[in-house]
């Protein structure tokens, strides 16, 4: 299930929030978290019903070998080697077995059988989250919690899919707090504040950069530099609008059950070096893998050139994170080699210049992390600086902009005789790249949320945004993090 989609606005949302809290007004808190974890395996198991048999079985899995630690049935060594065989191992086959079979067979010259392995939503997501308790749990900072606790810590429908990952001493205690049980005006009205800004952002912005970008990256082989310049340019808006967008709608959903989950942007493209990008995009996964990998290798208490080795490991895995393929290797290798970059010159590019400056590379750098394979990156990266200008943009708006949004205005134009639909559709395409640039360079959601709030201004607006974005449903697409 989708959280841009009508059965989730107008059915599923709804009735979760409405059984969640009548339960907990009834002072009934163990029958709320039971129908909290229904409803987001009802949440999970819409995308497939099958995916739910292998998150019940990570959870029980997990929570069975806490549980022998906790009674010292198990020694840490123990816990340890078990929790990662487990989570990595299912993370393994379902997500890299046909990469390192294929890989095997190309070295080997072998001719070992692909399984084509459906990739289950999320899995990536729930797996780090999972792992990161039990790690917690054998260096004694997580206590063993109840296997209620546990499901609803893991299955919360929010962050489930695409994140942000939220830590077990993150949620859990807001579990237990009466005072979130009970149902405040202000708390829905702050939810729903992120949630609007974030389901305009998806729809409106990243579905309809998301048009420009297929169709570039599908004929990349017609694309000169200027079009090819425009379609990057829309994939580095859409790739940040569509997953902010997803982490607004979790930490405002989070928040209309009385949950406060983490911020997992703060204005990245706002950033003077790709190191402190990375500070600011995905900061959950940024704090995962520095607390998880980047520390336990030593961090940078090893010496200068070790500190460096361990960065380019960090965005090494990173890659690998996001995907099975070798596009995302090369781009987690670059990554981090201009990361190690930074660490080494120290001083950022002052200014409106360091922020152009890391906007740029880091443009340049998701060439390969979108295209689907390392020769398409290659040829979209020489078309940038080699093809010139040969008129393809006029054929790439007429492509991409055919909107219905655009059928009044274009007739007017037309009608008077001013321009054709040839002008409207490169007009309207220039447009939305100004308007993509424009909002991202505007506060981000959680600012907007606390600073204006009050002001009445703001409800005509947010009304605005979500009949728009509800009227805009028809082209309903699923969010580019499920890949991962």
């Amino acid at each position: 299930m989708l959280f841009n989609s009508y059965i989730f606005l107008f059915l599923f949302l709804p009735v979760s929030l409405l059984g969640y809290y009548l339960l907990g007004r009834r002072g009934l808190y163990r029958a709320a978290d039971v129908f909290l974890v229904a409803v987001s395996l009802w949440f999970y198991g819409w995308f497939n019903v099958s995916y739910l048999l292998l998150i019940i079985a990570s959870i029980t899995g997990n929570f069975l070998i806490s549980l022998l630690f906790e009674k010292d049935r198990l020694g840490k060594k123990t816990t340890l080697f078990a929790a990662l065989l487990l989570n990595l191992g299912l993370l393994f086959y379902f997500k890299y077995y046909d990469f390192f079979i294929s890989n095997l067979n190309l070295i080997l010259k072998t001719d070992f059988n692909l399984k084509h392995i459906l990739l289950p939503l999320g899995i990536s997501f729930f797996t780090f989250q999972q792992l990161s308790y039990m790690i917690d749990r054998v260096k004694g900072r997580a206590v063993h919690y109840g296997i209620l606790d546990y499901a609803a810590y893991v299955t919360f429908f929010p962050q489930l899919v695409a994140g942000p990952i939220v830590l077990h001493d993150e949620f859990v205690p807001q579990l237990h707090d009466p005072k979130r049980r009970r149902p405040g005006a202000g708390k829905i009205y702050e939810g729903l504040i992120s949630f609007v800004i974030g389901l305009s952002k998806k729809v409106l912005l990243a579905d309809t950069l998301a048009n420009i970008v297929n169709y570039g990256f599908d004929n990349y082989l017609m694309l000169d530099s200027f079009s090819t310049l425009i379609v990057m340019t829309a994939y580095f808006l859409e790739l940040y609008f569509d997953f902010s967008g997803y982490s607004d709608m979790a930490i405002g959903l989070g928040a209309m059950f009385g949950f406060d989950l983490p911020m997992n942007f703060n204005s990245p493209y706002k950033s003077h070096s790709l190191k402190e990008l990375w500070s600011r995009w995905h900061m959950t996964l940024t704090r995962f893998m520095t607390t998880y990998v980047y520390i336990p290798l030593g961090g940078s208490r090893r010496g200068r050139v070790r500190t460096l080795v361990n960065v380019f490991i960090v965005f090494l895995l990173s890659g690998l994170w996001h995907g099975a393929a070798w596009t995302y290797v090369v781009w987690g290798m670059l990554t981090g080699i201009v990361v190690i970059w930074d660490n080494i010159r120290k001083k950022d590019i002052p200014g409106i210049f360091g922020i152009l400056a890391t906007d740029i590379v880091f443009g340049l750098l998701l060439i390969p992390f979108r295209s689907e394979s390392l020769t398409v990156a290659l040829s979209m990266l020489l078309n940038l600086f080699t093809k010139g200008w040969s008129g393809n943009v006029i054929r790439l708006a007429e492509n991409v902009m055919k909107m219905p949004e655009l059928y009044v205005p274009t007739q007017i134009i037309e009608r008077a005789g001013l321009a054709g639909n040839t002008a409207v559709s490169v007009v309207s395409l220039i447009m939305l790249l100004i308007i993509g640039l424009f909002v991202i360079s505007r506060e981000n959601t959680m600012y907007i949320r606390d600073k204006y709030k009050s002001r009445p201004c703001l409800v005509l607006w947010l009304a605005f945004l979500f009949t728009y974005s509800v009227i805009s449903l028809s082209q309903v697409s699923t969010f580019i993090y499920f890949n991962f």
